[in-house]
């Protein structure tokens, strides 16, 4: 990788090897007390987190699933969603952040040469950041990509414009999903501050409103030869890519759910008023609301144990890989998807169900948990997953691996 490793401008200590699933969670729980802090007056006056996102760099955790033969403690997928669940719960926009910072790194786990492994997963241990330049706005049908790869001598050019650049501004690496000149899709990582890259804040979604998810303008910027990497090859043999990222993004939503319903129940425990009229004297003691808390408890829990089994049929699939595991791992992961939405929405509705008029107050800033589920829960649509789940079930369709599956 000589051509790329000049282009690095930022230098930073080498983050610490994590080396063990529970290592990571600790981590995450310890990243999760520092996240918390702040988390309502970031979003209120959309402050965006860049110290919190340098503290994960710096924390080893982005590192946590390069595999073995690489240097990295390569944690299994439940572990991995629990890490993004614990981020989120603290600050949602902070725990989306790194998604597509593990996508791209399974890409290249899937798709990449041997060089490009060793370089990069050996940049991803040392604390660097990878993000995404992959959705583009002006396209007739979403998912569509109509950026090309354009060869100039023994490397190529690229120019376009993207959108729902999620964490780009935090990164040090930007993975552009592009079209080739044989018309297949790849990924090119080049370094953020590569000539010709300006990325625009102009994310404006009333949720995850600190994600920085905004444009990329790509202006004829130059692309190694050895950044290019075939993505298209990770989905024409039988692995659960689409089903990976989906899983992660279910696991934003859980940490979406928990964090509403501890807001919830300190509320209601320490602030929520009862009801005179029906001899109520706080709201905690309403056998109403304390059956309404056991039943979103019960769905929080569920969507969690769901999430950890959809976990566990992607590391199936990764090691066994085949149509059949595959597709049961998409299905899992489909059903996670629909229960952590369904939680993350019931959560944010009860808790100002249970806690009354007061806590609607700006002070408190709740609502931010219900604009942050409902931003993140559209990213793809569980309507499909619903269909796909009973085509599955009734038909023997597997569904198509892609992004959503």
């Amino acid at each position: 990788m000589s051509n790329v490793v000049g282009f690095t401008a930022r230098i930073r200590a080498v983050a610490p090897f994590i080396g063990s699933e529970d290592h990571a969670i600790d981590v995450a729980k310890t990243l999760a007390e520092q996240i918390r802090q702040g988390s309502s007056h970031r979003d209120r006056q959309r402050i965006l987190p860049h110290h919190e996102l340098e503290a994960v760099a710096q924390s080893g955790l982005l590192g946590v699933t390069v595999p073995a033969e690489y240097g990295g403690a390569d944690i299994s997928n439940p572990f991995l969603a629990e890490v993004i669940a614990i981020l989120s719960e603290a600050d949602s926009s902070v725990g989306q952040i790194p998604q597509n910072h593990f996508y791209i790194l399974d890409v290249l786990r899937l798709a990449g040469s041997e060089e490009q492994k060793r370089y990069f997963f050996s940049r991803a241990l040392a604390g660097d950041h990878f993000a995404n330049a992959l959705a583009e706005r002006d396209v007739k049908v979403s998912g569509s990509i109509e950026t090309r790869l354009v060869p100039d001598g023994v490397g190529y050019r690229i120019s376009g414009r993207k959108y729902y650049s999620t964490g780009a501004l935090f990164a040090d690496w930007i993975a552009i999903f592009a079209i080739d000149e044989q018309e297949k899709l790849v990924m090119a990582i080049v370094p953020r501050e590569s000539e010709g890259i300006s990325i625009i804040d102009d994310w404006s979604g009333f949720g995850q409103r600190t994600t920085a998810s905004g444009s990329i303008i790509l202006d004829n910027i130059y692309v190694s030869a050895d950044a290019v990497i075939q993505h298209h090859r990770a989905f024409e043999s039988q692995t659960p890519l689409g089903a990976f990222g989906q899983l992660l993004h279910a696991a934003v939503d859980l940490g979406i759910a928990r964090a509403a319903f501890s807001d919830m129940v300190d509320f209601v425990r320490t602030k929520a008023r009862g009801y005179s009229n029906l001899h109520i004297e706080t709201v905690s003691r309403d056998p109403l609301a304390v059956t309404r808390a056991g039943s979103i408890a019960v769905k929080i829990e569920a969507a969690s144990a769901v999430l950890e089994r959809a976990g566990r049929k992607i590391d199936t699939a990764q090691v066994s890989p085949s149509a059949e595991v595959a597709a049961e791992a998409s299905i899992a992961v489909a059903t996670a998807k629909i229960l952590t939405t369904e939680a993350a929405l019931e959560a944010t509705n009860a808790l100002f169900e249970l806690a009354g008029t007061s806590s609607t107050d700006e002070s408190y800033n709740f609502d931010r948990h219900w604009r942050n589920a409902r931003t993140h829960t559209v990213h793809d649509p569980v309507r499909w997953k619903h269909h796909a789940i009973g085509d599955f079930h009734l038909n023997g369709k597997l569904p198509e691996p892609n992004g959503q599956f």
